[in-house]
């Protein structure tokens, strides 16, 4: 049995060196070296859609997007201070000492020692020196060195260094900044050089879906470009009047701040600057400045070093659904005024509280964001048409716009109304209401005693100690005046009333049922 096996072992060794022969032969005839050549599978290659590349618009925009490195004055007693935890008398120390060598390059490194001194001669007078406090980014808009970035990044700092992408390190001047928007512009001297910059986009054009690229320095790490898309449109994160924000999800992180969104067309959509997270990192969810507000804020920056916004003077709240209803509205839009300031150019054209401002110049107006931003984006001086819906029926005045004041916010918080006298009343419980009330202490208004935990007005965070000034935009100073504005509504079938809640925080409008009972 074993022999058979070699047997045929040994036949098909011999049939096999015949073929090698017999290929050597063939390879020789053709010229091909004499070798015995294995075949193999191809390589997988599959033919897929391929996605487009970023690199032309990286390419082209990188030049253009810089870091942004922001230094404070530190005095010379900070200096002695152990920030470092190290404790003192390393002076003490022989040079050579191996400790005193680490603790001048630790300093070294954290911009406090004699390297970093370079911006210290640079002000002879003062005494203390410059250290870094933070990192951001920023573009060029000019070929002559203006700068975009956030207001946040630079609004602590005494000096400023930008960082080309090539390396190159230029001091920088604050030209202007606007915490309302928080955006502000540097200057650096192009000493005849020309550097590259980027336009704005028309951002009206942006859809939620289209690519977008972001470029900037997070981490401190230099130029990192990030894609994504475009997750929303017109966010409000509250963190001023004219939050309109555009939502991306390119992995934004720290340092990304005044750092430019960009379209595939290599031009500005966005400003990046806050991001949602618990973590402090990227979680896909950024938010940036649009470029039609930046624009014009930019513009005002590099011409006056300020922004000058028109000014109404009128503390506003969205209209609600309720709201609506209970002041015949067809619909809940527009921005209802709380209360016009005292002297304001509101108050002098005659807008008054419990009016829902439903226009500016004909073109509707969508809630107090969008108020804001149509009156903030004004000049001051402006004539305006402001259409009102006041008493069930659309009224127009003429509003001349004012200067919104540095430290002015949307408008005052405080109430200027009439002093009407108390009439006297016992206290009475509104029932239907879920609300007890009385005199008040000053005169104005009346006070609420006692809300019922599961009323309507307790859900509408109507509380204790808070007062009751107008129903229906009608004042009142007693529980009878409240009962005659009501029957008064129901009469004109309305459903809801409006009640004007003064609190220690202010004034606001609430709406509430009179339907039942």
């Amino acid at each position: 049995m074993f022999r058979n096996i070699k047997d045929s072992l040994s036949r098909s060794t011999a049939m096999k060196a015949s073929v090698v022969a017999g290929l050597a032969v063939a390879a020789l005839a053709t010229g091909v070296p004499a070798e015995v050549s294995r075949s193999y599978a191809d390589a997988v290659n599959v033919q897929a859609p391929q996605v487009p590349s970023f690199a032309n618009v990286v390419d082209a925009v990188s030049p253009a997007v810089v870091s942004v490195r922001v230094e404070s004055r530190v005095n010379a007693a900070a200096d002695e201070d152990d920030s470092f935890g190290l404790g003192r008398g390393f002076d003490d120390l022989p040079d050579d000492h191996p400790l005193k060598k680490f603790f001048r390059q630790f300093e070294q490194q954290q911009g406090r020692g004699q390297q970093h001194g370079q911006n210290q001669q640079k002000n002879p007078d003062d005494k203390g020196h410059l250290r870094p406090v933070a990192q951001g980014s920023g573009f060029f808009v000019s070929e002559d060195g203006y700068i975009v970035t956030n207001n946040h990044v630079v609004s602590d700092g005494a000096a400023f260094v930008v960082i080309l992408n090539d390396g190159t390190e230029l001091d920088a001047k604050l030209v202007g900044k606007d915490s309302r928007t928080d955006l502000a512009v540097l200057k650096v001297d192009p000493k005849g050089k020309k550097f590259t910059y980027v336009g704005w986009a028309d951002d009206a054009k942006v859809r939620v879906g289209d690519w977008v690229v972001a470029v900037g320095n997070p981490f401190g790490l230099g130029g990192t470009v990030t894609a994504g898309i475009v997750s929303a449109r017109g966010r409000d994160i509250h963190s001023g009047p004219y939050d309109d924000y555009i939502q991306i999800d390119a992995p934004v992180n720290k340092g990304n701040s005044g750092g430019p969104t960009f379209n595939l067309n290599g031009q500005v959509v966005g400003i990046n600057t806050a991001i949602f997270s618990q973590s402090g990192g990227s979680v896909g969810i950024a938010f940036a400045i649009p470029a039609t507000t930046a624009k014009d804020v930019v513009a005002d920056l590099i011409k006056s070093g300020t922004v000058s916004r028109g000014w109404l003077g009128v503390q506003i709240q969205p209209v609600t659904k309720d709201i609506a209803e209970s002041l015949g509205l067809s619909e809940a839009s527009g921005a209802l005024v709380v209360s016009p300031q005292d002297g304001s150019p509101g108050q002098k054209a005659g807008i008054k509280n419990g009016d829902v401002v439903t226009a500016v110049n004909g073109d509707p107006v969508k809630d107090p964001r969008d108020l804001a931003r149509r009156i903030g984006a004004m000049q001051p001086g402006s004539k305006v048409d402001v259409s009102i819906w006041r008493a069930g029926k659309s009224q127009s005045v003429t509003v001349e716009l004012g200067t919104l004041p540095a430290d002015q916010t949307q408008a005052s918080s405080e109430d200027s109304q009439p002093n009407q006298p108390q009439q006297p009343s016992s206290e009475k419980a509104l029932a239907d209401l879920g609300l007890t009330v009385g005199p008040s202490d000053d005169g104005k208004g009346v006070a609420i005693t006692a809300v019922d935990p599961d009323s309507d007005a307790a859900d509408k965070g109507v509380k204790e100690g808070e007062k009751i000034t107008s129903v229906n935009n009608q004042q009142v100073s007693s529980a009878g005046d409240i009962v005659k504005v009501i029957e008064q509504a129901k009469k004109d079938g309305r459903t809801r009333a409006l009640f004007q809640i003064q609190s220690g925080d202010g004034s606001r409008f609430v709406a509430l049922p009179i339907n039942a009972g």
